[in-house]
């Protein structure tokens, strides 16, 4: 797709995560036992044929660029185009839950002015998918389309789910509407999966014609002039999954537990791309017991492991007790503790007899180095 270039949208946050995400990104949210956030956009660029892709980064950056690097993993440490690293303005006072803001795309206009691609994929980092663009291309290259949004059908349970964009499409499958999600709690609608395609001449003509606005955000420049573009709507099909708070992020965790999900999102051939790692593969003690549970490389397992996601370099200690939980890279379980439903940030250490319990869709979260 050498008529593409891609643009991930990473500076963004939402109080809703708390704690998780004090000193990383969203994007850097680590997820699945070795994944973050930000690989799922990623992936599905480069795994369509796209090889140039700006990330726009956040004011707290470092754990983006030490995952990424020189962006080998994703075959884009390439002589020509490649990995590009763009910078993201200070969040002031707009929004924190414009993903798109105006100021963002302004202030890289470079980037988008001196490739002569045709088309702009930008995307956000918060939403878990597998799409292949070259399927929506397929479906409405040929309509002569200004944008492709991509949505997915389905029902808002809660109302910290309802943050985000609702499309109001015809029966030519085009955008005719764009409205808010909040207060449809229960209620089934087209959900935007903060993903779309644009002619990379007309956002040029859009940066440029609002860059004096810059609270703004590029969805609320289309919602404003709906009437002036055609705007497609591709309908996601598969698993889908949003990230928007800490309970999201528990339930969205445990869904890859499910060997359906698994398969769909990992092991077909657009497979999700990650940092390498070189561990050792992990070592299971002989009274150790696992059950429907995901364990990383370089972890050492000697306690008992129950619908569980375990990450690299985890070490847990014999007669430990982990029964639907999280726990990120290099944690130490003690001997003889209980835990359940908990979230454990990085180099979280639980000592020699304790005993958490969190609530069903609840979960606890321990900070990233503490020790309880």
């Amino acid at each position: 797709m050498s008529k593409f270039i891609g643009v991930i949208a990473c500076n963004y946050r939402t109080d809703l995560l708390q704690s998780m995400i004090t000193s990383r990104p969203i994007a850097a949210l680590p997820f699945g036992g070795r994944y973050r956030l930000l690989d799922f956009p990623l992936s599905g660029m480069v795994n369509s044929g796209l090889r140039t892709v700006g990330i726009i980064t956040p004011y707290r950056y470092r754990p983006i660029l030490d995952h990424l690097g020189a962006g080998k993993e994703w075959y884009l440490d390439r002589k020509v185009g490649g990995l590009f690293i763009l910078p993201g303005s200070r969040q002031g006072k707009y929004s924190r839950n414009n993903k798109f803001a105006l100021r963002d795309f302004v202030k890289n206009i470079e980037f988008l002015e001196r490739d002569r691609a045709d088309y702009v994929i930008i995307s956000g980092c918060s939403n878990i998918f597998n799409l292949n663009y070259n399927e929506v291309m397929a479906k409405f290259g040929d309509k002569n389309s200004d944008l492709i949004m991509i949505y997915k059908e389905l029902c808002l349970e809660e109302k910290e789910d309802c943050q985000g964009v609702v499309l109001q499409v015809d029966e030519n499958q085009m955008v005719v509407k764009l409205e808010s999600s909040l207060g449809r709690e229960k209620q089934i609608v087209k959900f935007f999966a903060d993903t779309f395609i644009v002619k990379r001449k007309l956002l040029l003509d859009i940066l440029k014609n609002y860059e004096g606005i810059e609270e703004m955000d590029l969805l609320d420049i289309l919602e404003e002039n709906i009437e002036m573009f055609r705007i497609a709507a591709y309908p996601l099909s598969g698993y889908f999954g949003r990230i928007t708070s800490i309970r999201s992020y528990y339930l969205r965790s445990m869904d890859m537990l499910n060997h359906s999900v698994r398969n769909e999102l990992f092991m077909k051939t657009n497979r999700i791309h990650t940092k390498i790692k070189d561990n050792p593969p992990t070592k299971y003690g002989t009274q150790c017991s696992i059950r429907n549970s995901l364990i990383s490389s370089g972890c050492t397992i000697q306690g008992n492991v129950r619908d569980s996601i375990v990450f690299r370099g985890v070490r847990i200690e014999a007669g430990a007790s982990v029964t639907k939980s999280i726990i990120m890279q290099k944690c130490v379980i003690g001997e003889e503790a209980v835990l359940e439903n908990v979230i454990i940030d990085k180099y979280g250490q639980v000592n020699t007899g304790a005993v958490i319990n969190g609530q069903d869709h609840s979960p606890v979260v321990i900070n990233k180095y503490m020790v309880l």
